[in-house]
């Protein structure tokens, strides 16, 4: 796919969107770009053909052919060709969520992202350049989703051995987690949990508070309360609730409930039928 075009689309109410596009291109003969006060939205760049040398934060990075760069906004940069032919695609964007899930994904610095498979997300740049060009109407609403496609498939060229082995203890937690989601009303022995996964109590409480950053009792609590702020919603009164998400006593139930909602189960409700 050959660009020499660049599209800056102009919609302000769709930079509310949790990602908003604000502009695609490209050129095969990418010139030098020298921005000492960073730019206003954030990029990403994609090396098709030919080299090129990022300068930022102190630092020189070499650009080689199927290499992807992630510049933050705001941070002071500059790139050239190393020879004529510098095939370049760009990004870039904003939006009301955006900075927010950039860092959750570890997207908060300048990245250089190489030897990797770029097939994915290259389709997603295609989709999102196609619906600039021929979706006048919902172009917008269509590439938020696709951006933050695009930056996941991003996230997942950049998967560290630390990723790895959370996702391996995910898998293996996975059996504990459907039953506490599922019996979350029910008195569930932690040795049970356990003996789902093969492994001792204590080893268990472990691999679950360093892989979730929470204790098992922590999870089960948040699941409870998660569906009594659903069964309230639908009219339930406070003492059936406590008792259908597995709180023994209404009054032990309010008291947790306020103490992760900021307010009582009552006056929960009160603000639900203020609501309607």
């Amino acid at each position: 796919m050959k660009l020499e075009t660049s599209i800056y689309p102009y919609d302000p109410p769709l930079a509310k969107l949790p990602f908003h596009l604000t502009g695609i291109g490209g050129s095969s003969f990418q010139k030098r770009v020298c921005r000492p006060s960073g730019y206003m939205w954030h990029q990403i760049l994609f090396c098709a053909e030919g080299e090129g040398v990022l300068i930022c934060s102190g630092k020189s990075f070499d650009i080689a052919p199927k290499s992807f760069v992630f510049l933050p906004k705001n941070i002071a940069h500059e790139y050239y060709p190393k020879e004529k032919i510098w095939e370049v695609r760009w990004v870039c964007f904003d939006g009301g969520s955006c900075d927010e899930t950039l860092e959750i994904l570890g997207f908060v610095e300048p990245i250089v992202i190489s030897d990797c498979n770029t097939a994915e997300a290259e389709k997603l740049f295609e989709r999102m350049f196609e619906s600039q060009k021929n979706d006048i109407v919902y172009s917008g609403y269509t590439c938020s989703g696709l951006l933050y496609e695009y930056i996941l498939a991003l996230r997942r060229l950049i998967t560290t051995d630390e990723d790895k082995a959370k996702s391996r203890h995910l898998s293996a937690l996975f059996p504990a987690l459907k039953y506490m989601s599922d019996n979350y009303a029910q008195d569930i022995p932690m040795s049970y949990l356990a003996e789902l996964i093969n492994v001792t109590p204590q080893h268990f409480c472990r691999l679950f508070k360093s892989t979730l950053n929470m204790r098992p009792n922590d999870f089960l609590t948040n699941r409870r309360l998660e569906e009594a702020a659903r069964l309230l919603h639908e009219g339930c009164s406070v003492a059936e609730t406590a008792a259908r998400c597995g709180f023994h006593d209404s009054g032990y139930f309010s008291t947790v409930f306020k103490r992760h909602n900021g307010t009582s189960p009552t006056a929960y409700k009160e603000q639900l039928y203020e609501k309607k």
